[in-house]
């Protein structure tokens, strides 16, 4: 049976919200465990992202497609994965979601709960960085097989924590949400605009290449009794 719209929009509420107290909680808990290391405070905030990120997907993923970005919601509305009806409440409830976790990590850790970051993130390598993230993630997410999506989404993440000058945002409701939290992994309201362009163009780009890569293949993944998932697509539908 299909998720109702209202359940889609209700997961995508709920895994941002959770996602962003994952990724903003993390990062709270970690500055004040580090002793000012900064290395060791990003590495904390990178594996508790990367777990927080795997488990939201596989949990909400059979419900809403597990966006909690409104860039993959506008990717996969242009593919025609997602109804362009859905798209303002997808969209809509990544923004909420993602505040909401900002306000919940807040209070599990006594702070105020409303605040605005005044860490800005700015700079050509910033926004280079932001859109060679977006640009990453979403080519995984059109690339990557229907049965490794989580695992490689989640990997690619951890990943872009350490190799990309923005760590990592790749969504633009993570940095609307960020700058609702002056905390470690927060982002100035001043430099958002910046960081959702340099996403878009990101996002525009990995649809692009993706085109271009269209009939080229996807690796297989093999399950238990040694079928490969492209084979399993291929078979006949066993109901009619």
């Amino acid at each position: 049976m299909a998720a109702t719209s209202l359940q889609k929009l209700g997961a995508e509420v709920l895994g941002t919200a959770v996602l962003m107290a994952v990724v903003i909680g993390s990062g709270i808990m970690a500055q004040r465990l580090a002793g000012g290391n900064v290395a060791i405070a990003l590495i904390a905030n990178t594996l508790a992202t990367v777990g927080g990120l795997y488990i939201l997907i596989e949990v909400f993923g059979p419900i809403s497609g597990a966006h909690f970005n409104p860039a993959v919601s506008l990717v996969m509305a242009h593919r025609r994965a997602l109804a362009w009806a859905l798209v303002p409440g997808y969209v809509a409830g990544q923004l909420l979601g993602a505040m909401l976790g900002a306000w919940l990590a807040h209070a599990m850790f006594d702070l105020p709960i409303v605040q605005f970051s005044t860490k800005l993130r700015a700079g050509h390598g910033q926004w280079i960085a932001e859109g060679v993230a977006t640009f990453g993630l979403l080519l995984v997410i059109l690339r990557a097989p229907v049965t490794r999506v989580a695992t490689m989404v989640a990997a690619y993440v951890g990943a872009g924590y350490w190799f990309t000058a923005s760590t990592c945002f790749a969504n633009p409701a993570a940095a609307f949400g960020r700058m609702f939290s002056n905390s470690f992994a927060g982002i100035a309201p001043s430099s958002v605009p910046a960081f959702v362009l340099a996403e878009l163009i990101g996002a525009a780009a990995a649809v692009a290449v993706h085109g271009f890569f269209r009939d080229a293949p996807v690796a297989p993944t093999v399950e238990a009794g040694g079928t490969s998932s492209r084979e399993r697509l291929r078979r006949p539908s066993a109901r009619h």
